[in-house]
């Protein structure tokens, strides 16, 4: 099978359960950018976090890829194979926030971005979720999507800041506070 299918030279794409929308289509711009959160996830991931670092970032990988296509799928779409993001999901994501946190100094002040080269990369993606979720919300205004797509991707900016600072903790390294002057 080859990679290239010429499809898309025309400027469109096919949406999971059919249907063809133009590459710049809102809902490509969304799960196109949770692409490249996941991309940003596996580069934290190659910076070598902790064992539990790492395998988080490895679940949430799992995860956004059900994002990426719940995304794809129009909601009136043939497709029950599509597995889509749930309750469930957003769950663990605020249970692992909740673990996290309990390991945490409570914040005061904003934390510049940075850290362990792990810990940097998970800032970069948290930014890069920030993204995503505007596109998503941007979306969702105009089209029908998933019903835990938007919790979901809001959570996980929280869990990804929060995961940062559990990195740098895990590495013994300090947080850098932010202050007006």
């Amino acid at each position: 099978m080859k990679i290239y299918t010429k499809t898309g030279d025309a400027g469109g794409t096919s949406l999971f359960g059919g249907g063809r929308v133009a590459k710049h289509h809102a809902r490509v711009e969304a799960y196109g950018t949770i692409d490249e959160l996941n991309s940003v996830l596996g580069v934290a991931r190659a910076a070598e976090p902790s064992r539990q670092v790492d395998a988080w970032l490895e679940k949430a990988q799992r995860q956004l890829f059900h994002l990426g296509a719940d995304l794809a799928t129009p909601l009136d779409a043939k497709a029950d194979w599509i597995t889509r993001v749930s309750q469930a999901d957003v769950d663990w994501l605020e249970g692992a926030i909740d673990q996290m946190s309990e390991n945490l100094t409570p914040l005061r002040n904003f934390i510049l971005p940075g850290g362990t080269p792990a810990a940097a990369q998970i800032q970069l993606a948290r930014a890069v979720c920030r993204r995503a979720e505007r596109l998503v919300v941007a979306l969702a205004e105009s089209q029908d999507i998933g019903e835990q797509a938007l919790p979901y991707i809001n959570r996980l900016s929280d869990w990804l800041f929060t995961l940062a600072r559990f990195e740098n903790k895990q590495a013994g390294e300090a947080e850098s506070k932010w202050s007006l002057r």
